[in-house]
């Protein structure tokens, strides 16, 4: 089974479980023990949001306080799940600004609009698609968001591409997403399930920058905000049918949540397309 359908099947199951009154099986916000999903929110960030959107929240970071919005801003969150950011930032962009949620799975965009209702939040519109093929024109957003998620994606390069594409000029990329600093033990790059959760895709800081950098981002930068500890990664390995003693050590402070901010620059000038633009004052006068 490819990588994305086993994605697809393990959030539509956090999302089942979520609905029907349980708390997802690997993690989530709800979570505070978790290594890497827990304690992310602020209580006076989530108070007024349903408990379902934060037990879906399977991320790494919380975007929405790092990214800056502001009023009227038009935001895409790559990857919404359960609606947690989206309606976050919705909040945070004022009834004039709007906050697109962009899913996979039709699970979590019944449990996402579900909790857009509860939580009543009006400037919201969570779109069905995949984030490799972004459905939305491009210079149709301000700001791209994201939880996590980039690093499931087998095509990094094609999702980095899209968010360029749909920025306006001089709109902002702001992600939470795990990074990797120095060599990973190839058991932990093979595991599908490590993959699912947040660990074995994730990129080396370098080529995360790199990559950026080939889509036409510029003043890139990678800010850890949470460093793994052996003991983080004892729990994040065990039960995925690894020698979890004999890695842990290996990947101790090796991985990390980083908030990773890049911007889409402004339109240049048009190059010249006349045969007089690009005379002289006098002569286009004559």
């Amino acid at each position: 089974m490819a990588i994305k359908d086993q994605v697809r099947n393990k959030y539509a199951e956090t999302a089942n479980q979520v609905a029907s009154g349980g708390s997802p099986c690997c993690g989530g916000s709800g979570n505070p023990l978790d290594p890497i999903t827990g304690n992310l929110y602020d209580e006076s960030q989530i108070s007024a949001l349903p408990e379902e959107a934060l037990k879906a929240s399977l991320g790494c970071g919380n975007p929405t306080a790092l990214a800056e919005l502001r009023p009227g801003e038009t935001v895409l969150d790559l990857g919404s799940g359960g609606g947690i950011d989206v309606l976050l930032s919705a909040r945070r962009v004022g009834p004039g600004g709007k906050a697109y949620g962009l899913d996979m799975t039709n699970e979590m965009l019944g449990l996402a609009r579900e909790n857009q209702r509860k939580a009543g939040v009006e400037n919201v519109e969570f779109l069905k698609g995949e984030i490799e093929n972004i459905p939305l024109p491009e210079n149709a957003v301000d700001v791209v968001i994201s939880n996590c998620v980039i690093n499931l994606s087998a095509d990094k390069n094609r999702v980095l591409q899209e968010a360029f594409r749909v920025l306006r000029p001089g709109g902002r990329f702001a992600v939470s997403d795990v990074v990797v600093r120095g060599p990973v033990p190839a058991e932990i790059r093979k595991n599908v399930e490590l993959w699912i959760g947040c660990i074995a895709g994730a990129m080396e800081e370098s080529e995360y920058y790199a990559k950026l950098a080939a889509a036409g981002f510029e003043a890139i930068e990678i800010e850890p905000t949470r460093v793994y500890k052996i003991e983080d990664a004892r729990q994040f390995l065990a039960g995925k049918g690894l020698d979890v003693e004999a890695i842990a050590p290996q990947v101790g402070d090796k991985f990390a949540s980083a908030f990773i901010r890049a911007r889409k620059p402004q339109t240049r000038a048009s190059a010249c397309c006349e045969p007089t633009c690009c005379a002289p004052a006098e002569a286009q006068k004559a």
